[in-house]
């Protein structure tokens, strides 16, 4: 990859520069999350806040192969968990936005480990990539499993798909019985189209910077799509998306369920792409996905 000065493309449009060099500084931005247009401005001041809801975690530092992983363990009020969650934050995101839901599963009965993607939070690295994020997924699914379930926001969802599957570069597939994937794009190819055209980036930019991630991930674009993961890994799923998401489109969920006849899908309206995070239908509709195949305590042999 083209080595470019932080000054000569921060903040600007990459609509000027050959396709070559656009195709990289692209990649360098998206796979460095604090540069990410998404994030807001005061993300710093957000994460502190919340992560005082981490505090009766169990904190557990992790080395993987890709960077050294942050992970925080909430055990149930119970002697023995029915199963392990592994809940999984979004792009440019952090573990601690995701503790409504973790302690909304944990008070269910369940072992809720969270954890911070590379170059995410509190955890190693600089710049990251789907691929590293998922090899990163399945190092801490490993050690905690087996899992009961993932539940997955925004390209978590992806990230937590890809370390499923287990095809290379990633070092082996994840038995994961169940997953909610809470607004979720369908297709890769979305998110580097919307990313593309906040930059400026020229069709030809656009098809270099995604020449640059299938390489990364060993394959063509075209295969990271939610539906053919779910196909593929022959996981459970139920989709969660609000109508009014102005970030991912709910014709992501539409195009999951119309490609996977066996999910479902579980449709708001009026808490966008964050603030479903911390509806509480949205909690409700988790757990009552999650228990509802569980055997009460009373009625167990």
């Amino acid at each position: 990859m083209i080595w470019i000065p932080k000054e000569f493309w921060s903040g600007q449009s990459l609509t000027q520069l050959p396709s070559g060099i656009a195709g990289d500084a692209a990649f360098r931005i998206f796979c460095t999350p604090e540069l990410s247009q998404y994030r807001a401005r005061n993300h710093q001041q957000l994460a502190a806040r919340a992560r005082f809801h981490l505090r009766h975690a169990r904190w557990e530092r992790i080395s993987t192969p890709v960077a050294d992983i942050q992970a925080y363990v909430f055990e149930p009020d119970r002697d023995r968990p029915i199963g392990t969650v592994l809940v999984t934050h979004g792009w440019t995101a952090e573990a601690s936005f995701m503790t409504a839901i973790a302690e909304s599963i944990r008070r269910a009965g369940y072992r809720v480990v969270l954890f911070d993607l590379p170059a995410h939070g509190l955890s190693g690295a600089i710049s990251t990539n789907l691929i590293d994020c998922a090899r990163a997924t399945s190092a801490i699914a490993q050690i905690f499993s087996p899992l009961h379930a993932i539940v997955a926001h925004s390209f978590g969802g992806m990230i937590s798909l890809v370390a499923a599957e287990g095809r290379p570069p990633m070092p082996h597939p994840l038995e994961v019985p169940r997953i909610v994937l809470i607004a979720c794009p369908n297709r890769l190819s979305q998110v580097t189209s919307a990313f593309s055209r906040h930059w400026g980036v020229t069709l030809a930019g656009r098809r270099a910077f995604e020449r640059r991630l299938e390489r990364v991930g060993g394959r063509p674009i075209g295969c990271f799509t939610i539906a053919r993961l779910l196909r593929v890994t022959g996981c459970d799923a139920c989709i969660i998306h609000d109508r009014d998401d102005d970030d991912v489109s709910f014709e992501s969920a539409e195009e999951i369920i119309s490609e996977v006849e066996e999910a479902e899908l579980r449709a708001f309206a009026g808490f966008g792409h964050r603030n479903i995070l911390f509806a509480p239908p949205v909690m409700r509709t988790i757990v009552s996905y999650l228990t509802r195949d569980q055997i009460p305590d009373g009625n167990k042999q």
